[in-house]
């Protein structure tokens, strides 16, 4: 049998059929492809009953941790889209397709790390809010008069996929990410909030059946049950929104991922049958903004980092997490021709963080200027973040290293 999906997934607003509502909610449908929206469904205002209970036993039960940010309170708060307008009758919930063929990663001989599709191109909050402020001004004039709206993406305090499954756009996979016929999960989504009385679409009547290849793909485990996702062992969590230190046992399964994780999308039978929809927005303007050489994120400065990833999502990470990750990563697929950059980083980089992600690195490499390095770090070596991962390095070396460095 399939997995059940959460009852907040299958709820069903109050269908009824208007002409006028219908022929005006068709006319928006066109001009949101006019202007970029490439897919759009409609849905009402009202509020999603069940899912505030739904998100509270998730944060309760430490699926959120990490995200400060994302409280009960906050949840009660987007289970409701009329608390961000009180004047909303509609959802234009719209969809803009990401994924292209042919850049690969490339086999030159450079380390480099992956960042998420989402991220290649510019960022999907500003495309999408401009996209959605010039839809705004041309439903007010195909409607005549001023109509209030609200522009939502990601950011905003309403969740965007319960909102776009009910409109029928697409619906959610067992991964929690939102499955749109023709282009699977790749796919961007925001909402705009009208006063407008449209036709609601109907939800779709779809699932992902026995399929659990997500599940099984995933590196660290984090989806722990259809439809259930761990943040904290989440690789797009570990490698965005943790600030602080990796955890040591979900580093090697980061493999080689500095920025979000696409896996149980890749491994999803929808997504690999994605149409090719290449939009100019979300293609990469370089080889870095896909598939940054690590040794050099390692070395960049802040205003090389502000200079490559200005106008993208991955500024998001900052310079330091993407150090950091780099580091990472570098222990993963890195060999001994790797030992100098992460050296110079253990040695000499301006962020604790990221010198103790390096000392990993180091230990995991091995050799001898590994085992140097880390000896002259335990010497002269103040900060605590540092020190413990010097400490267990140190743990995990040849007997002869660890009463070296302790001496």
């Amino acid at each position: 049998m399939s997995a059940a999906q959460p009852a907040f997934l299958t709820f069903h607003p109050p269908v009824t059929i208007n002409g006028q509502r219908r022929a005006l909610t068709a006319r928006i449908k066109r001009l949101a492809a006019e202007h970029g929206l490439a897919i759009a469904a409609v849905t009402t205002a009202e509020a999603f009953p069940e899912l505030a209970e739904y998100l509270e036993r998730h944060i309760r039960a430490g699926r959120m941790a990490g995200l400060d940010w994302f409280t009960v309170e906050r949840a009660a708060f987007s289970a409701d889209p009329r608390n961000l307008q009180a004047s909303a009758r509609s959802i234009v919930t719209v969809g803009i397709p990401y994924w292209s063929r042919g850049l690969a990663k490339p086999d030159d001989g450079e380390p480099r790390g992956r960042i998420a599709r989402y991220a290649w191109g510019l960022d999907y909050h500003d495309v999408i809010k401009e996209r959605l402020r010039r839809l705004h001004t041309a439903i007010e004039q195909e409607v005549g008069r001023q109509v209030e709206a609200r522009f939502l993406v990601d950011t905003a305090r309403i969740v965007d996929r319960a909102v776009a499954a009910r409109a029928g756009l697409g619906w959610y996979g067992k991964h929690t990410c939102l499955i749109v016929p023709g282009h699977g999960s790749w796919v961007m989504i925001g909402e705009l909030l009208l006063d407008l009385e449209l036709e609601p679409d109907p939800p779709l009547q779809r699932d992902c059946g026995r399929c659990s290849l997500c599940l099984d793909a995933c590196p660290t485990g984090a989806i722990v049950a259809p439809y259930v996702v761990d943040t904290p062992r989440c690789l797009s969590f570990q490698t965005i929104e943790q600030r602080g230190v990796i955890p040591q046992e979900l580093r090697p399964l980061l493999g080689d991922w500095v920025f979000g994780c696409d896996v149980c999308q890749e491994a999803c039978p929808y997504t690999r049958a994605a149409r090719d929809a290449p939009d100019p927005a979300f293609m990469p303007r370089r080889l870095d903004h896909a598939y940054p050489p690590l040794r050099w994120l390692l070395r960049m400065t802040e205003d090389e980092f502000r200079s490559v990833y200005r106008g993208t999502a991955v500024m998001r990470a900052k310079r330091r997490g993407l150090a950091r990750n780099a580091a990472v990563a570098l222990g993963n697929i890195g060999t001994e021709e790797d030992v100098p950059y992460l050296a110079v980083a253990a040695e000499s980089y301006d962020e604790p963080l990221v010198r103790a992600h390096a000392i990993w690195a180091l230990s995991r490499i091995g050799g001898a200027v590994a085992r140097a390095v880390m000896e002259r770090q335990w010497r002269r070596e103040s900060d605590e973040i540092v020190r413990t991962e010097l400490a267990i390095a140190m743990d995990e070396a040849t007997p002869a290293a660890i009463g070296s460095m302790r001496q």
